[in-house]
């Protein structure tokens, strides 16, 4: 039986939206105003997606995360350019509908480097309760981006 705390609020119906395509600076941009976004990588052969937060340094993605993470077994491996990776980001208001969505598609590699750990660290603050000791920087090679505006209602007929 469902209590009437349970109910959630229903949005309002959302109009006609246009959408406009961001150029990548744009995109980066509305990204690093951002903390939090998904990272999505393979394991096991199978997409995953992790809620992880970021900033933003010289172009490219910083995340945190501990030791025994999926994706740090996947990165001290990687050969090459490193791991290939899609991270979103967004703002979007669950009420009118209207916002802004981020999709970066580059190389994950482990940070090794003792110095850029150290920067890593003082640039991303973990928001979970564990030790999160490792850090991973995300290479952008396709940064696609989308706002979401309400449509034209000036537009003539």
């Amino acid at each position: 039986m469902a209590h009437d705390d349970d109910r959630q609020v229903q949005p309002i119906p959302a109009g006609p939206r246009r959408r406009v395509e961001l150029d990548g600076a744009e995109a980066l941009r509305l990204l690093g105003s951002v903390s939090l976004g998904r990272i999505v990588f393979t394991r096991h052969a199978l997409p995953t997606v992790r809620p992880v937060n970021h900033a933003l340094d010289e172009g490219d993605i910083v995340i945190r995360t501990h030791e025994d993470a999926a994706l740090v077994s996947q990165t001290q491996t990687a050969g090459g350019p490193g791991v290939v990776v899609a991270y979103e980001a967004d703002a979007i208001d669950p009420r009118t509908h209207l916002g802004w969505s981020v999709v970066v598609t580059g190389y994950a590699r482990l940070v090794t480097d003792p110095d850029d750990l150290a920067r890593c660290r003082s640039l991303v603050r973990p928001w979970v309760e564990q030790t999160m000791d490792q850090a991973i920087r995300i290479r952008p090679g396709l940064i696609t981006g989308v706002l979401l505006t309400a449509a034209d209602s000036s537009g003539g007929a």
